[in-house]
């Protein structure tokens, strides 16, 4: 990681998009930064961290985004600059909150909030687009191209944010959080002592007087729209909206964020700048309609180029609807023409095919012998196909789980949740859940389906929840469970840390944000307290763990807790912890393809660990892989994987 902290104005750094955007709120002056992790948003927490003691800053993992929104605010109107950092699922769970601060507005100081959305969905269980919720929130809404410009943007957004006294979203993508650029460095602010007061304090005289408690909603809600015209009055003159091409072209590009590098790119590539224009807008919403209008009025066609709904292209169109006659004859294209597509990742690829389709450019064809090269180089990469880990607990606790319905035989199921374990949808988690929806679904379904009794509705429910995950969304669903005598059984999968997100603490670790000790909720206290029964079982022992869940499971009523805990592989070896023994396969013992288990180990186990000789049509241990967590020698049905002397 890169000093994140040097104070060298002007000089070149190169940084992650997440490293600058964090280094642009350590530029503004920040005094509170506050997220749960989430990717593609996970580094810029640990960033500030690393240098918060230097810098005087209070950074923490909240339990969920809501709390981390609402730890900032306070902060704000406590006159101290704050930063809420959130993934695209979580300004779901935040909202609820900054729906009623746009109502009050902030307090002195500003107030910046950077959601990434994941186009393509690479590490998120949607690919929602968070800048509809900016328009319908009535956020100013922000978006930058690249990591210099996040940078900058989010010093600026704290600027902005005090001038119109809202919450200031900041939008990026994945791209634009994973990319590396060189970053050229601001001021940093002088060490001077911040100093926080609540200013909204009781006086006798007028004991009702508050900025920041509810008021008349239609009152608030006029002064939010006022707020509004401010901003698109400063963002008609904002450095991050430009201009690029002929004064009248042929056709008009306007695109935001990354999505401008992949239309210069296209523009350059088909040499068509003399054809066409580019307009870059860096403020999203509210629209600077001013320079929107004057370049529409220069053109006849224009293309949308954004990720991932058509939210510029939706917004052009209704104003350019409001500017009829004199803008009746525009021809529009992106999302809705069909030439760009409402889903997944743009590329300057697809931006090229656009662009040619509506110049009438013919695009010369590859060589004939191109599709040919790469299909034989295709044919040299590995299948990949999504596995847990080495090892990994939770295909230890999805096995006692496939075998505990098996035994049942009331045709049991799990609803899922997110996390490592979401993969329990398929093959490395034996297909066993059956629903997956959001953070903390799993156990709020499992409420509802467990409510049925008196509709004959008999099957053993199951529900799983990631230990990081049951103290961000899956207390409320257990409360509401045990108060309304839901029948179902609760696994909690405790493997010690946020893994999913890169094994960030939480408050069952030990541990706060910096690295400084912290006082453990205790989950198993947590869960007994609120009446639940609860039993706590390693899942690698396999037997015990199976006998947990089948009892759990038969109960007649009430909500029961399960905490499997066995810490993760990854966290294991990053803390230098060995495994717990060697593995082999001795070759008398397994038959191979005579044995009648059907490869068991290998094609329904699963473990990256172990690997089927092709030659010798037997098992082999993966030495390179495996951990030593010996489960497989449980699994295995005629005792042909064999557990060693204990790792030094």
């Amino acid at each position: 990681m890169a000093d994140i902290a040097i104070d060298n104005p002007g000089g070149v750094v190169l940084l992650m998009g997440n490293e600058a955007i964090a280094r642009g709120a350590i530029e503004a002056g920040i005094g509170v930064a506050a997220a749960y992790p989430g990717s593609p948003t996970s580094e810029i927490i640990p960033t500030i961290a690393a240098v918060a003691g230097k810098r005087k800053i209070h950074v923490e993992w909240s339990s969920n985004e809501k709390v981390a929104t609402e730890v900032a605010a306070a902060a704000s109107l406590a006159g101290i600059r704050s930063f809420a950092v959130m993934k695209q699922n979580g300004l779901n769970v935040a909202s609820d909150f900054i729906v009623n601060l746009n109502m009050t507005g902030i307090g002195s100081a500003g107030m910046v909030i950077f959601v990434a959305d994941d186009p393509g969905g690479m590490t998120s269980s949607n690919e929602q687009d968070s800048r509809e919720v900016a328009k319908w929130f009535d956020n100013p809404l922000l978006e930058a191209q690249n990591a210099q410009e996040a940078k900058e943007m989010v010093t600026w957004g704290f600027e902005l944010s005090e001038k119109v006294n809202l919450p200031v979203f900041l939008r990026g993508v994945t791209r634009l959080c994973y990319t590396r650029g060189n970053v050229a460095l601001g001021k940093l602010p002088s060490g001077g002592e911040k100093k926080a007061f609540f200013p909204e304090i009781w006086d006798m005289y007028n004991p009702a007087k508050s900025r920041f408690t509810a008021g008349p909603s239609q009152v608030a809600h006029k002064n939010l729209h006022e707020k509004l015209k401010k901003a698109r009055a400063l963002f008609e003159d904002s450095p991050f909206n430009s201009y690029a091409g002929p004064e009248n072209p042929e056709l008009l590009i306007i695109s935001s964020g990354v999505c401008t590098s992949y239309s210069l790119e296209a523009i350059e590539e088909l040499d068509v700048a003399d054809r066409v224009g580019a307009l870059k807008l860096g403020t999203v919403w509210p629209m600077p309609e001013k320079l929107i209008e004057k370049r529409l009025l220069s053109t006849q066609k224009v293309l949308f180029v954004e990720e991932t709904d058509p939210f510029i292209e939706r917004s052009v169109m209704e104003f350019a609807a409001g500017r009829l006659p004199e803008m009746g004859g525009l021809a529009f294209y992106g999302k809705r023409s069909g030439h760009l597509a409402p889903f997944n990742e743009q590329s300057a690829d697809l931006v090229i095919a656009a662009l040619a389709d509506i110049l009438n450019i013919p695009l010369a064809p590859r060589d004939p012998g191109y599709r040919k090269k790469a299909e034989e180089a295709m044919a040299l990469v590995p299948a990949r196909p999504i596995n847990m880990c080495a090892g990994c607990p939770h295909r230890a606790t999805f096995w006692a789980v496939k075998n505990a319905i098996a035994r049942d035989g009331r045709n049991g199921f799990v609803c899922g949740d997110i996390g490592c374990y979401s993969m329990a949808f398929a093959a490395p988690g034996f297909y066993q859940a059956r629903t997956m929806h959001a953070m903390g679904s799993g156990i709020g379904m499992a409420n509802g389906f467990g409510s049925l009794g008196d509709y004959g509705f008999d099957q053993p429910v199951l529900a799983v929840s990631g230990d990081s995950t049951f103290y961000h969304a899956a207390l409320p669903a257990l409360v509401n469970g045990i108060y309304n005598q839901s029948n179902f059984t609760l696994l909690i999968l405790d493997n010690s840390a946020t893994a999913m997100t890169g094994f960030q603490p939480h408050p069952g670790t030990g541990m706060l944000a910096t690295g400084a000790p912290a006082p453990i909720v205790d989950m198993e206290g947590l869960c007994r307290s609120l009446g639940a029964e609860v039993r706590v079982c390693d899942p690698f022992d396999l037997e015990e763990t199976t006998d947990a869940i089948l009892a759990m499971m038969q109960k007649k009523s009430g909500a029961r807790v399960i905490i499997m805990r066995h810490i993760c592989q990854l966290l294991k070896a990053k803390r230098k912890i060995p495994g717990e023994c060697k593995m082999r396969v001795d070759d008398e013992k397994c038959l191979g393809d005579s044995c009648g288990c059907d490869q068991l180990c290998t094609r329904i186990f699963g473990c990256p660990g172990l690997m089927w000789d092709g030659a010798a049509k037997k098992a082999v241990i993966d030495e390179a892989i495996c951990v030593g967590c010996g489960l497989c020698a449980d699994i295995c049905p005629a005792g042909a994987i064999i557990r060693e002397e204990a790792r030094p």
